[in-house]
């Protein structure tokens, strides 16, 4: 009688996340080096890629009785690293462009700050304000107020409430601009707003509108 094939994992448990290409040429970006991005890329975004990877097949093979420690311990790093992830990923997309809101994104701000003037100095004050931390930036679009907001966001275990969806992210941990600035965390701001891709952030408030998925 021929062995029976074990049976295929759950997708919750697979840790089958790819690691996703630079979506831009990293020798382009105005202000950030190309060392800086490949090694941010290669190494956080691509360590947490395999970090819930591993986590989630270590999950998958706990036993039904597993000590209620042990599983608490794995999701709670389980939620870190896919929120480092997507995040990762979310920031990534919103590079390589010029710089300068304007469409959907840039008419909500304004409702939302007064101006684009007003709603960039929230910005960088929210960023200057994680400066030799661990955190993010995140312009997300609250559903609840059809609105956009600047968010402040502790290391990664911390979501916006209410199903809130990121569509613009700036990564404040060190590993972000160390390597090109130094502290100088007011001048890594200059160089993000400088790259941003406003085409990518109206698609995926366009899409938060619509009530799709923004990433």
């Amino acid at each position: 009688m021929a062995e029976q094939a074990p049976a295929a994992k759950p997708p919750a448990y697979r840790g089958d996340h790819a690691i996703q290409p630079l979506p831009f040429d990293p020798t382009k970006l105005k202000g950030l080096s190309e060392r800086l991005l490949v090694s941010h890329h290669q190494n956080n975004y691509g360590g947490a890629v395999k970090r819930l990877n591993l986590i989630e097949q270590q999950l998958g093979s706990l036993p039904a009785d597993a000590p209620p420690y042990q599983v608490g311990a794995l999701k709670r790093e389980e939620l870190i690293a896919a929120n480092s992830m997507v995040l990762h990923e979310l920031y990534f997309a919103n590079l390589g462009g010029s710089g300068g809101a304007d469409g959907t994104a840039a008419n909500l701000l304004k409702a939302e700050y007064g101006s684009l003037g007003a709603w960039e100095q929230d910005f960088r004050q929210t960023a200057l304000s994680l400066g030799g931390g661990s955190g993010w930036v995140l312009v997300a679009y609250d559903r609840r107020r059809r609105a956009l907001h600047n968010w402040w966001s502790w290391d990664h275990a911390h979501h916006v409430a209410g199903g809130a969806e990121p569509v613009l992210v700036l990564d404040l941990y060190e590993h972000a601009y160390h390597m090109d600035y130094g502290a100088a965390t007011r001048a890594y701001v200059d160089a993000f707003l400088a790259n941003v891709r406003w085409d990518e952030v109206n698609r995926r408030v366009e899409a938060a509108q619509r009530g799709g998925a923004g990433a």
